[in-house]
């Protein structure tokens, strides 16, 4: 029986345009016939990414996505006061199974700051006989693919040219959408030259950005239990607690000093669960109306009609639900931001011991 922790936020954003298409407009999805804001997994996940940085956290517990790994083994290396040569890095992480052009990876490699210690560690211990290349090599496979960082458990890592690398994700982010149905506005803006002379009163620049504003609804889930046989069950109740709070708090930088756009969600929701994750989406699928009180109400009013539909009708009542929100507390536990997070741990070690 496996675990799953669901996630479920609406959160308004004022004008922004917080990730861009290949043009430059806010991205978009139809959905119940109706166009609406977007903001695409991708986006967010890397804002979480930033978060775990930006967080007090031991730094080997997160990874890096970079094609200049070598850097990060020579970097390790120097941290435990050896000198380790480009090249014996660059042939120790193709005995591993990456391939390089030009010293750097063909493509973009997620690698967890543990593992690249190990593999310098690996490197430089004289005692590890390098002639025998099936061992060597196992080793170094080891190395990159074991004790994987926090976040490599969460998102995953795909490698095409070495499977044996690859780590399936345990965390789903789907890509936010409105409540509603939005149109796409332009700003229409001018720069003035500061230093232009008194002949020229025109702009020295102009230009449109296009934005929009919303009230999102935003999903993800954790599988705990396959997230328990990657980094431990002593574990997994602070990881997801980082999950919880970087999901919560964090916000991609797209055209942020231009809208000062950062918000924080108007209502959580988080379900544990041991049958499948749901998603509640479907709550939005006819587009809530405008109203006086705006939209972020009317959608939390949607999302907690939607959730008693489908445990009456699909699925059964999570075995834990708690939230941050007025009209939530009709159907979940009710904790603010601090209290929920230890609240949800202990329930997760709660409902892994049953």
């Amino acid at each position: 029986m496996s675990i799953y922790v669901d996630f479920h936020v609406l959160q308004t954003v004022p004008p922004c345009c917080i990730n861009r298409d290949d043009t430059g407009s806010p991205k978009t999805a139809v959905y119940g016939g109706q166009t609406r804001a977007r903001v695409s997994s991708q986006a967010w996940k890397h804002a979480m990414r930033d978060y775990f940085k930006n967080a007090i956290m031991d730094e080997y517990s997160l990874a890096d996505r970079t094609k200049s790994i070598i850097e990060m083994v020579l970097n390790e290396g120097e941290k435990m006061g050896k000198t380790i040569s480009a090249k014996d890095a660059q042939k120790a992480l193709e005995e591993a199974g990456i391939k390089f052009k030009d010293e750097k990876c063909e493509a973009l490699f997620f690698m967890g700051r543990a593992q690249a210690r190990v593999v310098a560690e690996i490197i430089c211990d004289d005692s590890i006989d390098k002639s025998d290349k099936k061992a060597y090599k196992k080793l170094l496979q080891d190395a990159v693919s074991n004790n994987p960082a926090i976040d490599i458990a969460l998102f995953g890592r795909m490698v095409a040219s070495a499977p044996l690398l690859n780590v399936d994700a345990t965390a789903q982010v789907a890509h936010a959408i409105s409540t509603h149905s939005i149109m796409n506005e332009y700003d229409y803006f001018t720069a003035v030259d500061d230093l232009q002379s008194d002949e020229n009163s025109g702009a020295g620049h102009l230009g449109t950005v296009e934005f929009n504003s919303s009230t999102l609804y935003r999903y993800a889930n954790i599988n705990i239990t396959e997230l328990a046989k990657l980094i431990g069950r002593d574990e997994v109740a602070d990881a997801v607690a980082k999950f919880t709070k970087a999901f919560i708090c964090s916000m991609p930088t797209g055209k942020e000093n231009t809208f000062a756009n950062r918000t924080l969600p108007d209502c959580v929701y988080i379900t544990i669960r041991d049958d499948q994750p749901v998603n509640l989406c479907s709550a939005f699928e006819a587009p809530v109306k405008k109203s006086a009180e705006g939209f972020a109400k009317a959608s939390e009013a949607a999302l907690v009609a939607k959730a008693k539909d489908i445990y009456s009708k699909f699925a059964a009542e999570p075995r834990y639900a708690l939230c941050i929100g007025e009209d939530i507390k009709e159907i979940a536990e009710y904790h603010p931001l601090s209290e929920l997070i230890e609240t949800l741990k202990e329930n997760i070690m709660s409902a892994m011991e049953m």
